[in-house]
């Protein structure tokens, strides 16, 4: 017995200074803060921008408990008596972790809902086009970039009420603060300076400069010495030091349609994971030497991007397969995919944010949430288009059922910079004959662009959708020439 006895206490001492080591804080609190091991208390949410809705994740088993519906899909909020939310789209949560605060940046609104139950508690509606609301590390004040505009509203966390504006340049994206709340981080989606601004007193204390003017989501490391922001039309990804006076240490090439960035730490340091849309890929750097450790494939357009509360896992939300995938950051794997609502957006890993029972009240079924198509787009020429092989362009498409219409977001790469296209229905499936537009389109500097359009699409571009009264059409993209379509250069994938 002495032997086995031996065994099991080393074991037991190897595990305990194990989790002694790993207790290190995850973004967005503080290193010195301990880790939350996953359990049935935690939750994933992801805001969800065409189905209206907030889906409710169990982490342990990676179980999709039900979605919160915050609105309806189209056309019915088009209605001049509508009163839910339009495209639900940002996420914060409160340092207790009861409170979820999202922003839908069509009805210009913060939604709080009590994580316990999924009620809403209360809803602020703030100035044009709000992007994403933070709670200050303290909880008093709520942070919402209103990037319609050109400031910070912030709100009384208990009254929900707004409190005073802080002027930024226009077209703030985001916010995020450092985790002893000391500074709050602004970048900008229309200007090329991320502002710091001091949380006391609501002043702007330092100016950082953006290598482009569209920075959709940034992020502090936990132990306070960093801050990453990503650019979306030029695929890069920018650090600066958190403390003044707040000098840029490195620009990182990523990729077209740079998304979102965060960190898990662990055992082997602290890693930022940056989901890169357009390569439908979570690229994963060291943020000691910013060298690259990992490229993850996840699937169609990976947006947001957020760790469990004990860093063993990242939780990325996959805007074009309405779906969650969850990545073991000691492997770099994908281990787990979970079906969610249509398009998700920001996401958040909330720790022990139900202390008590199940907490499935006040969700529902996905139901028309859960209904897309997904189709490829793929270079004429290619093989999957009926002619030479070579390779594919990435460009995938979703269509997300709204009842009788659909929207249609394609996730276009592999173009020209700077050159306007069309997305639109040919009658072959190499894209020859007449062009019928359905959407005119700019790609970024990076030849990418996201392409939205809406209607009957799904009937008359796959085989089970077509109707005696509607030929089958198929989607293409092609050169805008004069204000009409030239040559397709991407085709549908049969």
């Amino acid at each position: 017995m002495k032997p086995v006895s031996f065994l099991s206490t080393m074991l037991t001492a190897a595990a305990v200074a194990t989790a002694q080591f790993a207790w290190a804080g995850q973004a967005p609190g503080a290193l010195a803060d301990a880790d939350v091991p996953v359990s049935h208390h935690d939750r994933v949410y992801a805001a969800e921008q065409f189905s209206n809705t907030v889906s409710v994740t169990d982490p342990v088993d990676n179980k999709l408990i039900g979605v919160i519906r915050l609105g309806d899909p189209s056309p019915g909020n088009f209605s001049p008596l509508y009163k839910g939310q339009v495209l639900v789209h940002g996420m914060g949560f409160s340092p207790d972790h009861r409170t979820l605060a999202v922003v839908s940046i069509g009805s210009n609104s913060v939604t709080f809902i009590d994580t316990q139950t999924n009620a809403v508690k209360h809803t602020t509606y703030v100035g044009r086009s709000p992007h994403e609301a933070f709670f200050t590390p303290d909880g008093s004040e709520v942070w919402v970039t209103v990037r319609g505009e050109n400031y910070v509203s912030v709100l009384d966390a208990n009254t929900y009420e707004e409190k005073t504006r802080i002027i930024v340049p226009a077209g703030p994206g985001m916010q995020i603060f450092s985790p002893d709340g000391k500074y709050g981080y602004v970048c900008s989606s229309f200007n090329p300076e991320v502002d710091v601004i001091s949380v006391a007193g609501h002043q702007i204390v330092g100016k950082v400069q953006q290598a482009s003017p569209f920075c959709p989501n940034i992020a502090a490391t936990p132990d306070g010495k960093q801050v990453w922001f990503t650019l979306k039309d030029v695929g890069r990804t920018q650090v600066f030091d958190a403390r003044p006076p707040f000098a840029l240490l490195k620009t990182i090439d990523t990729g077209p349609i740079t998304n979102h960035v965060n960190f898990a730490h662990n055992a082997k340091g602290t890693f930022a994971y940056v989901t890169v849309g357009g390569l439908n890929v979570v690229k994963v750097f060291r943020t000691d030497d910013y060298s690259q450790v990992a490229t993850i494939p996840v699937g169609n357009l990976p947006h947001g991007v957020w760790p469990s509360g004990d860093g063993s896992r990242i939780y990325v939300g996959l805007e074009n397969a309405d779906a969650l995938t969850a990545i073991d950051t000691r492997t770099n794997k994908v281990v787990a995919t979970v079906p969610v609502g249509q398009a998700p957006q920001a996401i958040a890993y909330v720790p022990n944010a139900v202390p008590e029972g199940d907490g499935t009240q006040n969700t529902q079924p996905l139901g028309v949430a859960g209904q897309a198509g997904h189709l490829t787009l793929v270079s004429v020429g290619t093989s999957g288009a009926g002619t030479t092989a070579g390779a594919t362009a990435p460009t995938s498409v979703a269509l997300f059922d709204q009842g009788l219409l659909q929207v249609l977001q394609a996730s276009a790469t592999g173009l020209q910079p700077k050159q306007p296209y069309v997305l639109g229905l040919a009658d072959a499936p190499d894209g020859s004959g007449t062009i019928e537009p359905l959407a005119s389109f700019m790609t970024n500097p990076a030849g990418s662009a996201i392409v939205n359009a809406i209607g009957q699409i799904r009937q008359v571009v796959t085989t089970n959708g077509a109707t005696t009264s509607d030929r089958r059409r198929y989607l293409v993209i092609a050169p805008s020439v004069g204000g009409k379509p030239g040559a397709a250069v991407q085709v549908q994938s049969l």
